[in-house]
């Protein structure tokens, strides 16, 4: 009986191995899968990469150029993959120099586990070389961060930490390890992190909310949804389209929402939001119920919250409770994963088309194409617009390339007019507008899905940020297609100069460098457009390419992004001039 006892408390008891720190930590990753992550080594964190160099068969680290670089690549690579990023540092400035890409991981919900070296745990507080706290650094940008001492911690701790940043609302979570930790032996073994007490990944839906936003639906003569991220995070993509063609609303979308149906569904109304199209922005404060999926009401989708949909009833799809009733109050918010959710309401709404009601959004769209759209795709004037480039893009690619934007004038040109077939192929920054998130994002985005293009679209501000990460393109043979539109403006900040600043353009005119002998300096293949009659043939050289391609184009000065919401205004105050 004894025997039998033993050898029961064998079968459930997991087998350990005596490892160091830094080798269990490669280990960690590799029971989470990782197959690739980002990072630039340093003395604190020299353990793990010893162990890194020993593995380089099973796990593919990318030495960015900076560390700002691996956050943005990993990014890009957990944004179209699915999958959780992971970005790799030392500590002191290493460890600081994530901060930018895990805050804007936490805005934008990108899962991320950021793993930074520490200082001797004998030396924590003693201002040490290259001692920095990141743990109290990163604590209001992270979903979770937690510092180690002790090897015997790791397996747990990592195992939280991937848990932690792919479950509910995903996010990002960074883990310091003191050196010691990284060298002490200990008794390994690992167990996935399946929940953690006190933490409610996803709550559950509520079938009373369900049936009352059915009923709101389904009485609704001018429903309008609003979709965002949480579609995409959600995998919810299938059950939205069910959803919103079933029911037969317009349905309009936040920049990180945009790709989750094809762009020329005809359900899909356009972006909503300070350079959002005419008719959902216009029509938000006319719809009767304002069916909210997956977004979180941000004030560039809101304008003015005083006259906000103030006629509608709102519902409220969402994931995260805090968000609920945060910025919009809800007349019903139904909590809960959004595919679950949406695939929950499905039979209780009532099948219609709202014709009638769908034709408002069309003819509003006429008069932005009159005024706005024709001329930024087929401009009469002598200079190229940023929105012809995008339509020569969107020849080349038939829909299909990942479109991913830095932060400004072009972004807003990407999201508007960029063509998309396939979800998860809009790549940019929301919430905190990171300038030089682009070609970074790009860099992880092409490695993550090596089989799709990926095209890269920056301004000549943005781009200069993180040029550094062409070198990361070359020693990587990433075949990332990027487009430099440049105006030599800091544009957006200069179209509000213009605007509201009487032209008074402070600090925003750039004198560039030669960007085209900078790429060919990193060995890529390279060409500047200035002329209408060159930018069709240079696309199709970029897009056909094999490898790496760096195109220039040379913009309008001080073309604006219309429409514009002026800040502060009504979402129904729309300029389209």
């Amino acid at each position: 009986m004894e025997t039998k006892t033993i050898q029961k408390q064998q079968k459930t008891q997991p087998q350990t191995e005596r490892l160091s720190g830094s080798e269990a930590i490669i280990k960690c990753l590799l029971a989470e899968g990782v197959k690739t992550l980002y990072g630039y080594p340093g003395g604190a964190i020299m353990p793990v990469y010893d162990e890194l160099y020993k593995c380089q068969d099973q796990i593919h680290h990318v030495l960015t150029r900076h560390e700002q670089g691996a956050t943005h690549a990993a990014q890009g690579y957990a944004r179209i993959s699915g999958e959780v990023g992971v970005a790799i540092a030392t500590s002191g400035p290493g460890a600081t120099n994530l901060i930018t890409g895990i805050a804007d991981a936490q805005i934008d919900s990108t899962p991320m586990v950021c793993i930074t070296g520490q200082v001797a745990s004998h030396l924590l507080g003693s201002d040490a070389f290259q001692e920095t706290d990141i743990v109290g650094i990163s604590t209001p940008v992270t979903k979770w961060n937690h510092q180690i001492t002790k090897a015997s911690e790791i397996p747990e701790v990592m195992a939280k930490a991937f848990y932690i940043a792919r479950s509910g609302r995903p996010g990002p979570v960074l883990i310091d390890i003191t050196k010691d930790a990284q060298f002490e032996e200990f008794d390994f073994s690992y167990k996935k992190c399946t929940g953690v007490r006190s933490y409610k990944a996803i709550p559950e839906t509520d079938k009373n909310a369900l049936s009352a936003a059915a009923e709101l639906i389904n009485n609704a003569k001018k429903p309008m949804v609003v979709w965002g991220q949480g579609v995409i995070l959600g995998k919810a993509e299938a059950a939205f389209k069910a959803f919103i063609e079933k029911a037969g609303i317009p349905a309009a979308w936040t920049i990180l929402g945009v790709s989750a149906i094809p762009t020329e569904h005809p359900l899909n109304v356009g972006m909503v939001g300070m350079h959002g199209n005419y008719a959902p922005n216009v029509l938000t404060n006319e719809c009767d119920v304002l069916i909210a999926i997956g977004m979180r009401f941000d004030d560039r989708v809101t304008g003015n919250l005083a006259t906000y949909a103030k006629q509608a009833k709102i519902i409220h799809f969402e994931i995260d409770p805090a968000e609920v009733d945060k910025n919009v109050k809800t007349d019903v918010a139904v909590l809960g994963d959004a595919k679950v959710s949406l695939k929950a309401i499905l039979p209780l709404i009532h099948k219609k088309s709202h014709n009638v009601w769908k034709r408002a959004f069309d003819d509003l769209y006429a008069i932005e194409y009159e005024k706005v759209i024709k001329n930024d795709l087929h401009p009469t004037k002598e200079g190229l617009t940023m929105g012809e480039v995008m339509k020569e893009i969107n020849i080349q690619s038939k829909g299909e390339a990942a479109i991913v934007s830095d932060v400004g004038q072009h972004q807003m040109i990407a999201c508007r007019y960029a063509n998309f077939n396939q979800s998860k192929s809009n790549i940019t920054s929301g919430g905190l507008g990171t300038m030089g998130f682009g070609l970074p994002a790009a860099i992880g985005a092409k490695m993550a899905a090596p089989d799709r293009e990926v095209v890269c679209i920056c301004g000549d501000g943005g781009y200069q940020m993180t040029i550094q990460e062409l070198g990361t393109i070359f020693q990587q043979k990433a075949a990332v297609k990027i487009v430099v539109l440049n105006n030599e403006f800091l544009g957006m900040v200069r179209q509000w100069q213009q605007l509201f600043f009487d032209k008074r353009y402070a600090s925003t005119e750039m004198t560039n460098p030669d960007f085209v002998a900078i790429a060919k300096g990193y060995h890529l293949n390279a060409r500047r457009v200035t002329k209408r009659d060159e930018l069709a043939e240079a696309v199709q050289e970029m897009m056909q390419s094999k490898e790496a391609y760096f195109l220039e184009v040379c913009v309008e000065k001080e073309d604006n992004v219309f429409p514009m919401i002026p800040t502060g205004a009504s979402v129904s105050d729309i300029r389209l001039s």
